[in-house]
Formats: structure tokens, sequence, C-alpha cells
């Protein structure tokens, strides 16, 4: 990311966003997304030029300097339009309907995200990154905007009725209304078949390229594997799963995934690596090492871990970043990740040893895999690690001690490297996402650490992200500089149901009824503020909460991945999660409902609509919750065993044998637990409850993985 430049600024020097910030400088009068920007379009009677952009977007970066850091450019703008620039990360509401205006007129979107709007926000013309001049036959920027400039002065009613046009369509297409349908098993195994039908079976993962992370479908396939017992859906989870953390995509060196892989054989990534991609993706290795115990599964998790630990996170106060750029500058492409054979070796020319074994480990060539620079490799991991000792006549520890020192050692040395920008910014549903991942790794491997910081960094965002006050919560915890201003973007959907989830996780970890009570507080306040009573479902912007710019005028109902888990499933999974602990019929007969909406056309969405299929599955399945009591090293042992296999439907509970009172449990289990006082005098034992309806107690694993086929 360029930083700001001393000198002139436009209005966004008194932005947030550290991506607004660095266009404060541009020529372009830029203004942020508000009603004095579309009083101005108004009172000068000009088109609005939107800017969708994200501050980790390498083309984003490209467009502001070859077209609004351009003087002559900048006065076409300044001249012609009212400009407008959003961080689509600060505003995940204006992008969503912008995005899907751009994919009606021009078939697809992305970042920068160009659009062309009336005065009063309605989008006529739409793109996303322009050359500054022509190119191959593309029209450049400058004739784009003086040929749009003209038609607004020229030809004002077709522009309307264009613009009316897209609009009814982005309504249409994201309303879901009248698609209705039943409810059953069926439909899981129509969405994981869809998933498998998209199964690269050669190189691991979905479709072709680029190829991306779907941490949701990963999921989805772990949990139907271990209660079908089914080899194809293990294998498909499992390998792709192992392809990604073999390949370029996964930072062979510092840990955690870039954001996709440009080939379909995850070697070239796009670089930048995005908080929500590494939660998701650390949820998945944790909940398969607790499915197939696999050891390399472990070591993903704790080398994820350590990066997000070391790079992503606030280690003081608690909260993840949000995301961390691709390149230092324009000039370069992932330099800062990628290496050239001559830097290995230059590096670890003192052991020849350690430097042959990491050139043939890491694949590094002379000849490299980046077009901008063909020496330069991608890290990643083409043959087994015993393959490559092997071939070395190493024995497999002496191999390993080799590869661990080479390893430390460009580490190092990268660390050297001018390093890409981070953006601070932390973002309530993301972090949310964090804190349910940090703990799902804590609870699979047994890291108290870890389980201690998604705590700190949960008490954080309840402490800052929730208005008691108002009783609602807000997009951002805090921006990239620290600091809290008065004035917020306003919380979206996915906020509340994923910061649901992390309550409950939460509450599952600690036993501790403050996380259990945010949460019904939270259902509450989503219930009142997103709910279509009417037509079921839930909308992704609260409802009364002022004027609405633009397109916010349109109503939508987020069903689709893309890429974080989609508001209405979420929101219907956490409604079943909470319903299953406080027995409430309406919170249970909504989440239904809310699922019934969508049934008769999520199937078309396929792999993009895991999260329903998890959702789904918490409709269809009975809840399981182990309770395991006692404090000794038989209750860790116990623990252990209800953890094993990752099931959506089941979640474990430690408690203390004093908290084994009603005042001290969610009416469901204080209606179970408390009524049972032999239990108290036993040793350290479980309780497997289905429901409302708990077995008898087992005092050792054995017995506790009995009680728990079937689940």
């Amino acid at each position: 990311m360029s930083n700001p430049q001393p000198g002139p600024t436009n209005a966004l020097a008194s932005a947030a966003s550290a991506y607004l910030r660095s266009a404060m400088n541009q020529p372009v009068q830029w203004r942020e997304w508000g009603s004095d920007a579309f009083a101005e379009a108004k009172r000068l009677d000009r088109p609005i030029l939107l800017d969708i952009g994200a501050v980790w977007c390498h083309w984003c970066h490209v467009m502001d300097r070859e077209s609004y850091e351009n003087a002559a450019l900048a006065a076409v703008i300044n001249r012609n339009f009212v400009a407008i620039k959003v961080d689509r990360d600060e505003r995940p509401d204006v992008d969503a309907r912008y995005q899907s205006a751009v994919q009606t007129m021009a078939g697809q979107g992305g970042w920068p995200l160009t659009v062309i709007l009336t005065s009063d926000g309605r989008p006529f013309f739409g793109g996303t990154y322009f050359p500054p001049g022509e190119v191959e036959g593309r029209p450049g920027f400058r004739r784009v905007l003086e040929t749009l400039a003209g038609v607004w002065r020229e030809r004002r009613t077709e522009l309307h009725r264009t613009a009316a046009e897209v609009l009814e369509a982005v309504e249409e297409g994201e309303s879901f209304a009248g698609h209705s349908g039943s409810l059953g098993p069926g439909l899981v195994d129509a969405l994981a078949g869809s998933i498998l039908g998209d199964f690269d079976r050669e190189h691991g993962g979905f479709g072709s390229s680029p190829k991306f992370p779907h941490p949701a479908a990963l999921d989805l396939l772990l949990d139907l594997a271990g209660r079908t017992g089914s080899s194809e859906t293990r294998h498909a989870a499992a390998f792709t799963l192992e392809a990604m953390a073999r390949g370029g995509m996964y930072d062979q060196l510092g840990g955690g995934f870039h954001r996709y892989s440009v080939d379909e054989r995850w070697v070239v990534p796009h670089f930048e690596k995005m908080l929500y991609d590494n939660a998701g993706l650390l949820a998945n290795y944790a909940h398969a090492f607790q499915s197939f115990v696999e050891p390399e599964f472990a070591r993903v998790t704790v080398d994820m871990l350590r990066w997000m630990d070391g790079t992503l996170s606030d280690r003081e106060r608690g909260g993840f970043y949000a995301s961390q750029d691709a390149d230092i500058t324009l000039d370069d492409d992932g330099d800062y990740f990628t290496w050239t054979r001559a830097e290995v070796e230059a590096v670890l020319e003192d052991v020849p040893a350690e430097s042959s074994l990491a050139v043939t480990y890491y694949n590094v060539r002379t000849q490299g895999d980046m077009h901008h620079n063909p020496a330069k490799c991608v890290l990643h991991v083409p043959r087994p690690f015993a393959e490559v000792a092997s071939t070395a006549g190493l024995e497999p520890r002496q191999a390993a001690e080799l590869l661990r020192a080479g390893h430390a050692k460009l580490l190092a040395a990268r660390a050297q490297r001018p390093a890409p920008f981070i953006d601070r910014t932390l973002y309530t549903g993301w972090n949310a996402m964090a804190v349910s991942a940090y703990l799902a790794a804590a609870d699979a491997l047994e890291r108290p650490a870890t389980r201690d910081f998604a705590l700190r960094t949960l008490d954080r965002l309840l402490d800052q992200g929730w208005d008691a006050a108002a009783k609602q919560l807000r997009h951002v915890v805090a921006y990239a500089d620290g600091h809290t201003p008065a004035r917020f973007a306003p919380a979206v959907l996915d906020d509340y149901a994923l910061m649901i989830h992390a309550c409950l996780d939460a509450w599952q970890a600690t036993a501790s009824l403050r996380y259990y009570a945010a949460a019904e507080e939270l259902v509450a306040s989503m219930v009142d503020r997103f709910a279509d009573r009417a037509n079921g479902g839930f909308f992704d912007t609260a409802q009364g909460t002022g004027e609405l710019l633009g397109a916010l005028r349109t109503r939508r109902k987020p069903l689709q991945d893309a890429p974080t888990p989609a508001g209405n499933p979420s929101a219907a999974a956490a409604l079943l999660r909470l319903a299953a602990l406080n027995d409430d019929q309406n919170l249970r007969d909504l989440a239904e409902d809310t699922l019934e909406c969508f049934a008769g056309i999520v199937e078309q969405f396929g792999l993009y609509a895991s999260s329903y299929g998890l959702a789904l599955e918490r409709l269809l399945l009975p809840p399981v919750q182990i309770v395991v009591i006692g404090e000794d090293e038989q209750a860790r042992i116990l623990a252990a065993a209800a953890s094993a296999r990752f099931a959506i439907n089941k979640s474990v509970l430690r408690l203390k044998r004093e908290q084994v009172r009603a005042e001290m449990l969610p009416p469901v289990l204080a209606e179970t637990l408390p009524h049972l006082p032999q239990l108290l005098q036993a040793a350290s034992f479980a309780v497997v409850c289905r429901g409302n309806t708990c077995q008898p107690p087992v005092t050792d694993a054995e017995a506790l993985l009995v009680a728990l086929q079937g689940t």
C-alpha cells in the first residue's frame, strides 16, 4: 500500500480507514460515502464516480497510481463528477449491492469496482479495472469518463431508465422471494453431491483456476465423512487440506494462507493474506485433526497459530488484524514471499547440506514461477518429505533437523526484507470468526494459551464493539491506528451471526454464563433489527436505521458464501444453537423458516451454499452435548475422547463440580444435570445429553465413545 505523502489533501484526510487515507493526497477530490457527498452531487447536478477497493487489493493501487494520481485525469473527474471512494472491508453493505449491479451490467465484478451513478446513487455503468489509455482495443479510462459525462448531459432520461432497471434486477436477484421449499436430508445430500462434483481429483480443491479455499465446504465434508463413513467425502476433504498445505498458497516459511491460487495446482498465489480466510482454514485443520488424528493437520494448525499470533494479532489487548498486503510496491509481485535459487543458496551457503535439501524440498529452481521476475520461485512442496530425504541419502531424522535449521535461517533472512503493510483494523465479524477458530484449535490440540487469547479478544469485542445503551453492534471495533471514533460503520447481519457463534463457543470453552447471556442479547438484537417477519429470512442491513443512500435502498438476503459464511445460514445456525440451550421454540421456528425460505433455490448455489448445508444439518440432527465434570487427568481424557471426530451438532462442555447448579447453567442443562445428585459423589465422569434427555454417566473414555456412536 502506498503511504500518504505530504502535500495538499482531499476530504479523505479525515477518514478512519487506512485504505481511504492512502488516497488523501490524490488530486481527485474524493469524498467518503455519506449524505454530504450525495447532496453535493444533486447540488451540482453531476453523476457520481464510485470507486470501491481495499487496502490489500493490488489492482486498486495500480489504478490509483495510473489514473487517480494523474493530474490531467483528475481534472476530468473533478470537472464532471462527484467522486466517492469506499473501503469494501469497512462498508460491505455498499460493496455487495454495487458488485451485484456491475455483475448485472458487465457480467463480472471484483476490485477495484468502478461504477458511475446517477446523483441519487443508482448505477448506470460499471466495470472493474480500467487502464488509463487504450489497451488492445479497450477504451482508456479518460475516454470512458468523458463519454459518460456527455451521455449524462445529453441522454439523461435513458440513463435513469437503465439505472432503474439495474437496481430492479439487483433487488430481484438478492431477495430470493418466492423460493421456499421443503427441508430434508436429501437437500444436504444434493449440496454435498454438488461439492463433490466440483472436486479436483488430481490437485485437490474445487473447480479449476483460479482456485479459492472454501472453508464451509470443507467443514461440511468433514462432518459428513464422520457421520456417514463415506470414503469419497473423507478423501475430498483430507486430500484438499493436504494439497493446500503443500502448495504455494500456503506460506511455507511464515505460516498462514494467501488469498487464492492463480493456477489449479495451488502453486502461485495472490499473495495478500486475509483474516477471514485464515480463520476459516484454521478451523478446518483443527476439525480435520479431530476427525482423522493425522499429525500433518496438527502441524499446520500450530503453524497457522504461530503466524496469526506473531503477525495478525494485538497480543496486548486482544484482537485480530484484518489483512496483510501482497506487495511492498506496485512494481513487485509477492517479492517479499518469493525466492531465487541464488538467494536461498546465499542464505544457506555455510551448510551445503541445508541448502541442497531446502532447494529440493521447496522446489526452488533457476527458472521460477513469477512472470515479472522468472528467477523468482514460490516455495511449495511437490514431493513428500520422506521421498526427498531418501533421494538425498539422508535418514529422516537427520533430514528433518537440516530442514528445520534451513527453514529458520530463511525465515530470519526474510524478516530483514521490508514487510508488506498490515491493516490493523479490527472488524467485528472477522474477529468473531477468528475467536471461534482459535477456540476450536485450543480444544483440538489442548492449548490453553490459544483459548485465553481468543477469550481476551472476545472480551474486547463485547466491550468496544457492543453499544450497550443502543443494544447494537458496530462493524468496526477499532481502526488501524487504534482509535475508536464516534462514527462507526453500521454492523451487518454477518457481524451479529458470527458474534453469536463466538459467544456460544466461548461459553462452551469456559462454562461462563456471561458469554451465554451475551449470545442471548445479541440474538434478540439480531432478530429485532434484521428479521423479515413477513417473508422469512434476514436482511443483511438493519431496518429503520435512518437515510438509505444509493443502492442501500435495495433489500438483500445473503445466501452465498462469498467468501465468508453467508449471513442467513449463519444466523439460522446461531438461532438453532441457542434454542438447543434455552429450549426456545420460537427461535427454532425462526431458524427453520429462514432455511425454508431458500430451500427452493439453494441447490443452484452448490459449493457456495455450504454454510446453508451446515445450518440444515443443525436443524435436522438432534443437538448432542457432552458434559465432562471434574478437574483431574481423567476429566481431561474424557474431554479429549468427547472431542474426537468433528460433528456440527456436537459440543463439549467441561464443568467443575460446584458449577452443577441450576443458576449456573442454561435452561436445558439446568433441568437435567442438577437432578442427578449421585453424580457429585463419583469420580470424574461424562454425561451425554441429546436434546432434553441425558444418558447415564460414564467414567472411562471407551464407554464414552460407545455412548457417542451415531452422533
